[in-house]
């Protein structure tokens, strides 16, 4: 599966869990389990959100497409 966000590695270099993030943002823990693998993504707004609650840019949760 094509990694396209990296929330996983900055809630784990920000000793963060999925938990704290979804309890953060009102959401159920499987929907931010399925954006940390990958498996779905979050909207744009949610995205601010994340980041915002975060405390890091937008793009810092987005993995590069410069190669």
């Amino acid at each position: 599966m094509k990694q396209i966000n990296r929330l996983k590695v900055v809630l784990v270099e920000q000793n963060k869990t999925g938990k704290w993030l979804a309890e953060t943002l009102g959401k159920n823990e499987a929907t931010v389990s399925r954006w940390c693998t990958n498996e779905s993504q979050p909207s744009l707004e949610t995205l601010v959100k994340i980041a915002n609650s975060l405390k890091v840019e937008v793009k810092d949760l987005l993995v590069s497409t410069k190669k």
